[in-house]
């Protein structure tokens, strides 16, 4: 299985032997710039600086179908019956594509909903290109799209389509639970 190590090392690191897949320079929490550098991995582990703290998360593989990052659980069409709509919770389903610019852009305030909501709300992704019968029995007409589901339903009026920031994303879940009596 492919590894992503997220570095702040400037040298390549011995661990793999794969190409970066993505590099960028960053002077955050830094004295100096250091390059960033992703490779393929399970792992991902940031390390701010060599006598910094280093913070890591992982992600797990649930069989064959599922990947959980963090609070996000990215699911495939076969498993929308029993993660999402046999669920005795609310779930919020973000519907996405590897190539949707404003998909990646929300991605992060995504997670922290997810970490913060985690216990009163699911929050799962699905990729649009690999889930055609979802995208057309839910008509996701545009992305990223933010669906809530509760007992086994489409929430009434909670559909929301394209880049949200992170506080518009929060008082938009607010107001769902409120509206579904879970807050």
């Amino acid at each position: 299985m492919d590894k992503i190590i997220l570095s702040s090392t400037s040298t390549p690191l011995p661990t793999s032997s794969l190409p970066p897949l993505r590099s960028a320079t960053s002077t955050a929490s830094l004295s100096s710039p250091k390059k960033l550098v992703l490779l393929r991995s399970t792992r991902i582990q940031r390390k701010l600086s060599s006598s910094s703290r280093t913070s890591t998360s992982f992600c797990k593989v649930h069989g064959s179908t599922t990947i959980t990052c963090g609070a996000i659980t990215e699911i495939k069409e076969s498993d929308f019956q029993n993660v999402v709509l046999n669920s005795d919770r609310p779930v919020l389903v973000e519907f996405v594509a590897t190539w949707c610019g404003p998909c990646r852009l929300i991605s992060p305030a995504m997670e922290a909903v997810a970490q913060e909501y985690g216990d009163r709300l699911t929050v799962v992704k699905i990729d649009h290109d690999a889930s055609p019968k979802l995208i057309e029995e839910y008509k996701v007409y545009g992305l990223p799209a933010l669906v809530l589901f509760k007992d086994g339903k489409e929430v009434p009026e909670s559909r929301r389509e394209g880049a949200i920031t992170k506080a518009k994303l929060k008082e938009y879940v607010d107001a769902l639970l409120a509206s579904i009596s879970v807050a």
